[in-house]
């Protein structure tokens, strides 16, 4: 692989300007698509088939409801009085809400053929529903709505607004993420001593995010794709571009310190650091479509289109990255560096003692490092998880939530469906209602609605609990239980906590299976790596421990609250049933690009005949400040994503952040280093029967018998 990733990088400093321009015409072809081409995200985590998503599918066709955007324009009557007092201001903002742009009808809280209203008459609400489905409603059209609203809480009511219809699609990009980038140019500046380096990293990463994100945006005119899933692929593929570039740069500069040429130097980078790249990138991708192992689609695209971002940035490291570098020629350095004709590589101080403190107190370091892991990784025990997300604290979501359920009960924010179908369906559920009411946990059961063609029939389960809370997904289970040998029809239970219910089971089915996979194929690309058994084992465990320690702080400042309002927390509760497996997978990539990056100089000084202490702090030296500034940029990157972060990223960027500082600056940096010197010779060890092996050559060790060619396009370059 070296050797060709060798003459890869060549043909980029020979065809530097082709590159440049393909990569600028694809960028450019990829906003055109988007434009034309591109469609709207969804909001909808479903999975086809279970009984949730059937029923609902159903209740579509029979009923023709389920599918539209809708607002529930929550209204209460101020102290001491009834809602039928101010009947002129209810029946003027009904009229409003009807003759809104987009709107198919409103409904009348005191109709008599249908009131909303709560046994006092206190609390009632109107269901405005619009003519898209959920997450097309336009901004203009919600502060529409927020001023027919204003009208009657200036007549003296109470109003708050809920609903599908006042959920924003999440958007890429803002004031915070744009610190984490800011933050990640310092850090480059910091390490090239360059400025123009440093854009140049970032230029190129953000050229394959665009890329990326252009793309999925295409797809979204062909397909249904979760809102969620352009801002994780944007997400992860800006942090591991700009940690690719970084380590092919990186390696550039130290070729160009030898005395190489540029077209060496470029070649050379592209053949070792790029090896690297190439295997950590394709460590991540695995990960990401491994998430179709959940059988889950909308999380098999999620997984499926971040992937395609990571692939991107790993063809623009090896191609487009390497083009701009031959431009730059020298200016990548530094002009002291410029002027001599080599330099000797720097024995840094710091990295030197501490790689020098752990290989020394090696016990210490490994115990001290499993210990705080292992306590970090203690609230994993107490996670729970949901697709249910509560609003905003203070949003006028929350407050039309809080008044539903002073005036129906907490229950009334999460109702269970249950669908009955068969002839004669409407006495079959009248029938069928009578045991479910007796069931715990249950408020109300409502008359059964029958369809037009009286072969299915709806009936409402009011739970007393709210809608994420154990006794509720509790009663799902109950009521699946009294209904599973119904005489005279099939019942189907669904309803928001019903898919949540249903997700989540099938999540926790797939988790156990999918990291199994993800720590065996872990252990096979090590070992290919590394040609050793041991270093892939405690690499493996290493990783185990971040994955503890990442959920383990994500728990308790998510769900248990601690330190809530450094991270812009609304509010505590379950976290998204997303979070545990996409984090497993896109860390495993991560995790393993680290392990890859600094192991494999460790194994390359061994390889050239250095001692095991020796090999370790020679390898530590030369990569561990590349590995410091990747971990810095990849952590500012999605720390960025957190503080004003949509609901569902918030969590997953923040278990992101803290797993990539875990495992870059205690895992990689203390307990690899610690484990391999109490290890000593018999890390490198391979059993014979696997000695037949590939050797990958991550290293570039082919490419010491390669010398220098004479390039006639070499660039002229500033001293």
């Amino acid at each position: 692989m070296a050797k060709l990733l060798y003459r890869l990088g060549r043909g980029a400093h020979r065809h530097r300007l082709l590159v440049v321009l393909i990569w600028l015409l694809v960028l450019v072809g990829s906003g055109i698509g988007a434009f034309t081409l591109g469609g709207e995200t969804s909001n909808s985590m479903s999975i086809p088939g279970q009984e949730s998503t059937t029923a609902l599918e159903r209740i579509q066709e029979k009923f023709g409801s389920g599918e539209t955007a809708t607002a529930r324009v929550v209204m209460k009557a101020p102290e001491g009085q009834k809602l039928p007092q101010h009947v002129k201001a209810i029946t003027d903002l009904v009229a409003d809400e009807s003759a809104l742009k987009g709107v198919r009808s409103a409904t009348n809280p005191l109709d008599p053929a249908a009131p909303s209203v709560n046994k006092d008459v206190e609390v009632g609400y109107s269901t405005v529903t619009y003519d898209v489905k959920p997450g097309e409603v336009t901004d203009e059209q919600r502060a529409e709505l927020t001023k027919a609203v204003d009208k009657a809480r200036a007549a003296g009511l109470t109003v708050e607004v809920g609903g599908t219809a006042m959920q924003e699609t999440p958007h890429v990009g803002g004031p915070t993420e744009a610190v984490g980038v800011v933050l990640a140019l310092v850090v480059l500046a910091l390490t090239y001593g360059s400025l123009v380096t440093a854009g140049m990293n970032l230029l190129s990463a953000a050229i394959g995010v665009g890329i990326g994100t252009l793309g999925i945006t295409i797809a979204t005119g062909f397909m249904d794709l979760q809102s969620t899933t352009p801002i994780l692929a944007s997400m992860l593929g800006l942090a591991v571009g700009i940690d690719y570039a970084l380590f092919i740069i990186n390696r550039y500069r130290q070729e160009l310190r030898r005395g190489s040429d540029v077209g060496h130097a470029v070649a050379t980078a592209v053949g070792t650091a790029g090896s690297a790249v190439v295997t950590a990138g394709l460590t991540v991708v695995i990960a990401l479509v491994g998430l179709a192992i959940a059988g889950i689609p909308f999380l098999t695209q999620m997984g499926v289109s971040a992937a395609a971002t990571i692939v991107v940035a790993v063809l623009i490291a090896i191609t487009l990255v390497p083009a701009v570098l031959a431009m730059l020629g020298r200016r990548v350095l530094t002009r002291k560096e410029r002027s001599a004709a080599s330099i000797e590589p720097k024995d840094r101080g710091v990295i030197r003692g501490w790689g020098g403190a752990i290989t020394r107190n090696r016990v210490v370091a490994l115990l001290l490092s499993v210990v705080a892991l292992g306590i970090v990784s203690i609230p994993v025990a107490s996670m729970d998880t949901t697709l249910i997300q509560r609003p905003p604290t203070g949003s006028t979501q929350e407050r039309a939530d809080q008044l539903l359920a002073q005036g129906f009960g907490e229950g009334f924010n999460g109702p269970i469906i249950v669908l009955v179908e068969g002839d004669g369906a409407a006495a079959t559920a009248t029938k069928a209602a009578e045991p479910l009411a007796k069931l715990n946990d249950v408020a109300l059961v409502t008359p059964a609605q029958p369809s037009q063609d009286g072969k299915s029939a709806m009936v409402t389960v009011i739970p007393k609990s709210g809608p994420d809370s154990t006794e509720t997904e509790q009663l799902v289970a109950d009521l699946r239980a009294e209904l599973s040998d119904l005489d005279g029809g099939k019942a189907y239970v669904t309803g928001a906590t019903a898919v949540s219910v249903d997700v989540a089971t099938s999540l926790d089915r797939a988790l156990p299976i999918y990291l199994a996979v993800v720590v065996g194929l872990a252990l096979v690309l090590l070992i290919l790596v590394f040609r050793s058994l041991l270093v892939p084992v405690v690499g493996v465990l290493g990783f185990l421990l971040t994955i503890g320690s990442s959920l383990g702080a994500t728990v308790a400042v998510f769900q248990w609250g601690w330190l809530a309002d450094a991270v812009n927390l609304d509010t505590t509760g379950p976290l998204i049933s997303l979070t545990p497996i996409l984090v497993i997978g896109i860390l495993f990539g991560l995790a393993m690009d680290y392990q890859i990056f600094l192991v494999s100089r460790m194994h390359e000084a061994h390889h050239r005949g250095a001692k095991p202490i020796e090999s370790i702090t020679t390898g530590f030296r030369q990569a561990a400040p590349v590995v410091v500034a990747a971990a810095l940029i990849m952590f500012s990157v999605f720390a960025g994503f957190v503080p004003a972060g949509e609901a569902t990223v918030k969590s997953i960027a923040f278990a992101l952040a803290v797993g990539i500082f875990v495992d870059a600056f205690v895992v990689r940096m203390v307990l690899v280093p610690a484990a391999l010197a109490l290890l000593g010779e018999r890390a490198w060890w391979l059993p014979k029967w696997l000695r037949w092996l590939p050797e990958l050559d991550v290293e570039g060790t082919a490419l010491d018998d390669l010398s220098p060619k004479d390039d006639k396009r070499e660039p002229v370059t500033v001293s």
